[in-house]
């Protein structure tokens, strides 16, 4: 199956808390968008495994995606080697997406910034034919996609281009939600952690607040990019 967009995330939840409403606003002009988790988040504080995979499965849904793959790389302890990049390659050419949206080029949490440079550089490196991965026993073929960009996370970057994603705030918030042992639950027995706290989502709304009046609606997505976005309209960033 061929993608129109493939998100990269360090985690299960990075990408529904930076980039879910940019997701659904893709999903809803018919565009197909893929998730890859490079962990299965299993060094978190809450939750296990289990449900962390339930909790993806289920916000999937909730965004439309066309998939959602895992690759499996250990949870604080993956680098930027080329057996780690060959994983990456391998999707994006699998894939074939013409952009590729990666985790945060800084960010509180160690992994994020790490996952940034190695999807960075695996986005490069997938378009040069000398490097040879396969796919269900077949040899891929090599892909670069088109634009790259990089979703903000928790640490506040200025944006190089923000998405308007107004009507599809509440899809997002559900899509942040299905992580249920993640977040906020008065009910829950699990250890507090930094985003359980109720504040967090508070702050992710007020982010979403902020990014959206930069560019005169009311929630916005921000993204950073190595290499200037173009267009061919002018009137189309109006």
């Amino acid at each position: 199956m061929k993608a129109d967009v493939l998100v990269f995330a360090a985690h299960p939840d990075d990408a529904e808390l930076s980039c879910s409403g940019t997701i659904c606003s893709l999903v809803a002009a018919g565009k197909k968008v893929v998730i890859a988790d490079l962990t299965q988040g299993e060094m978190g504080t809450r939750g296990t495994i289990e449900t962390r995979k339930e909790e993806a499965a289920a916000s999937s849904e909730i965004m439309g995606l066309a998939d959602r793959v895992q690759l499996y790389m250990p949870d604080t302890l993956f680098g930027n080697t080329r057996e780690e990049q060959n994983l990456l390659i391998q999707t994006i050419r699998r894939f074939r997406p013409e952009i590729v949206l990666c985790n945060a080029v800084q960010d509180r949490h160690p992994d994020h910034g790490r996952s940034a440079k190695l999807e960075e550089d695996s986005c490069f490196f997938s378009g040069l034919t000398k490097i040879e991965t396969t796919w269900e026993g077949k040899l891929q073929t090599a892909w670069r996609p088109r634009l790259v960009l990089h979703y903000i996370q928790d640490r506040h970057l200025k944006p190089d281009l923000v998405v308007d994603i107004t009507p599809y705030w509440e899809k997002k918030i559900s899509a942040i939600r299905a992580f249920r042992t993640q977040f906020y639950d008065p009910k829950s027995a699990e250890p507090d952690t930094y985003i359980s706290n109720p504040a967090f989502l508070k702050f992710v709304e007020s982010r979403s607040r902020e990014f959206g009046h930069t560019i005169g609606v009311e929630f916005g997505e921000g993204f950073t990019a190595h290499r200037p976005p173009g267009v061919k309209d002018l009137m189309s960033v109006i």
